[in-house]
């Protein structure tokens, strides 16, 4: 079936046949008394609720398994959770700014290492040592777009015993499928795009390994960051509806990127695949279009906070792939656990301006970033 029929067929485990699964609230289940065996014992352990997201979420990118956590960040946490002391973990410097916290902050501690490149994409084996455990990537990266060969950096990780983990939160599985293309585990924050309304917090992991699972399985146990029943149910609903709204967030992007490209007020517009020939290249190969996220500049003559406050639609806030567009400054906002000199290598500037896309009428959005340019010149 394709994605936006499967992301409508939600478990049926009602025994009453309700069509929108139940809320399983109970926080423990009754076992039998002489096998002390059952399906559910401890809600942290597992729950029908949030079974019943979970295997959607691996529908979803046709994996064997799928597992929900409370928080993207949990289930970023989860997959850190595979590695050992003495081991490294490659990374591009355009990475999430709660993912270069965590191994800034909490890596030394865990005795782990974590290896920056400007450009992921471009590592030979000469950059992997025989301590590297995983290579880490978002594509497209977060905020300033660079696109990675998945493919080839699953070869590459491979080749080294290394694993390849893919964080997908811009495309999801309705644009891009990183475990097709060789990758051992993708991580979602699903308060995003899966979510779509911007009214909760949810992270997603997928694979198709039986002993990665099992360990990211151990990790929800054990460091019991899992999503809580209410939210699973909401969520799966939410995923019901992705497709239609990332088909049209999508489409409201590119034109508003076509447009933004052409007018006097942008100095520069990044989107996935604008790197140069080589990025867009790799990225029509792996993705079904540019996403519904992009970042620009002003061009000189154009005060950016008159511009910010004059755009109407869009709300200054942080996060993205609401139905609702949204704007921030990454460098004061998403990204400001970074250092500057982080920031600067990442191509990161303090002028630079993240766009979420929303579902809002194209028109509307294209007359309130004119209006905005008219503000915010000379001004």
């Amino acid at each position: 079936m394709h994605i936006d029929t499967r992301a409508i067929l939600a478990p049926r485990t009602s025994e009453f046949g309700a069509v929108v699964p139940p809320v399983h609230l109970s926080s423990t289940f009754e076992l039998d008394i002489d096998t002390i065996d059952g399906d559910y014992a401890y809600q942290r352990g597992s729950n029908p609720s949030r079974g019943d997201l979970e295997s959607v979420i691996a529908n979803l990118e046709e994996a064997k398994h799928g597992f929900a956590f409370a928080t993207g960040m949990a289930a970023v946490s989860s997959v850190f959770s595979l590695l050992s002391p003495g081991d490294e973990v490659l990374f591009s410097s355009n990475v999430y700014g709660g993912t270069f916290r965590y191994v800034e902050k909490i890596f030394p501690r865990a005795g782990l290492t974590g290896t920056f490149f400007d450009d992921l994409g471009s590592i030979t084996s000469a950059d992997l040592s025989e301590k590297t455990r995983m290579i880490f990537v978002e594509t497209p990266g977060n905020p300033t777009l660079r696109v990675v060969d998945i493919e080839r950096l699953a070869k590459l990780a491979h080749e080294h015993g290394a694993l390849l983990v893919i964080d997908n939160t811009f495309m999801t599985a309705v644009l891009q499928r990183p475990l097709d293309m060789g990758a051992d585990l993708v991580v979602q924050s699903a308060t995003k795009f899966l979510g779509g309304h911007s009214d909760l917090l949810a992270g997603a992991v997928t694979t198709n390994d039986d002993d990665l699972a099992e360990n990211i399985r151990l990790s929800q146990k054990v460091f019991g960051g899992v999503l809580e029943p209410f939210t699973s149910i909401r969520l799966l609903q939410a995923i019901k509806t992705l497709p239609l709204r990332i088909t049209r967030q999508q489409e409201n992007a590119e034109k508003l990127v076509a447009h933004l490209r052409e007018h006097p007020g942008i100095a520069t517009v990044l989107s996935a695949g604008s790197f140069s020939e080589h990025e867009r290249e790799i990225h029509e190969r792996q993705a079904a279009g540019i996403g519904a996220v992009f970042s620009f500049e002003l061009a000189e003559g154009y005060e950016l906070k008159t511009f910010l406050h004059a755009l109407e639609i869009p709300s200054f806030a942080v996060s993205l792939g609401g139905v609702e567009s949204l704007m921030s400054i990454p460098a004061t906002m998403s990204h400001d656990g970074m250092t500057q000199a982080a920031r600067e290598r990442a191509g990161i500037t303090d002028t630079l301006v993240r766009f979420s896309v929303g579902i809002e009428n194209i028109n509307d959005l294209l007359a309130d970033f004119d209006q905005a340019f008219d503000a915010a010149k000379n001004s």
